[in-house]
């Protein structure tokens, strides 16, 4: 008898031993309240080692000035709802990009664009050092399901979840590998 044939004749054993009202595995997602999303995103984007600051709309021009930190040159695409200064031109003359979100998603903590007002193309979010990405309360959605039903399919998305980083085969982490080193998510009340 091969190895592979082993190991399905052990899998077929333990298959036939089991219990099978205990081996059925739920479909369905885990919800979440509607209340918790906010919360439960901020939580998941700090897990992803990303920077997150709460703050109100009067409040936004300060807070991306402070998320900007020493960038001097700043992107910011066109349709951003905040004149925050910047104009795009050569990607690698900038330190920095400010740029808002389609949605983001709060059990995985991830932001998705789909390059719409405000967004740019997709390289602008993966060249310079520094995203800071702005996100309304409202645009917080509960899970994958909700975001994949919001979205327009015919749009191009990036979906961005935490900082670029990447681990080599001793697992040594390195950020801004595939794109920004540091992601600064706002998330703007009201």
């Amino acid at each position: 008898m091969s190895a592979r044939e082993e190991i399905l004749d052990a899998v077929r054993g333990a298959l036939r031993d089991a219990d099978r009202a205990e081996a059925v595995v739920p479909r369905g997602y885990r919800s979440v309240a509607a209340t918790d999303v906010v919360e439960l995103f901020a939580e998941r984007v700090v897990d992803y080692r990303a920077a997150l600051t709460r703050c109100t709309a009067a409040e936004l021009p300060d807070a991306i000035r402070n998320a900007l930190g020493p960038a001097r040159k700043v992107l910011v695409p066109e349709g951003f709802p905040v004149d925050v200064g910047g104009v795009e031109a050569e990607l690698v003359a900038y330190d920095a990009v400010v740029t808002t979100a389609a949605l983001g998603i709060a059990t995985t903590g991830t932001l998705v664009l789909d390059h719409g007002p405000g967004q740019g193309r997709r390289a602008l979010s993966l060249v310079p050092d520094v995203h800071v990405c702005v996100l309304r309360e409202d645009q917080i959605v509960p899970g994958v399901p909700q975001a994949v039903a919001a979205l327009d399919p015919a749009r191009p998305q990036t979906w961005i979840s935490g900082p670029s980083a990447t681990s080599d085969i001793e697992l040594t982490r390195v950020e801004g590998v595939h794109g920004p080193r540091t992601l600064h998510v706002i998330v703007v009340a009201g």
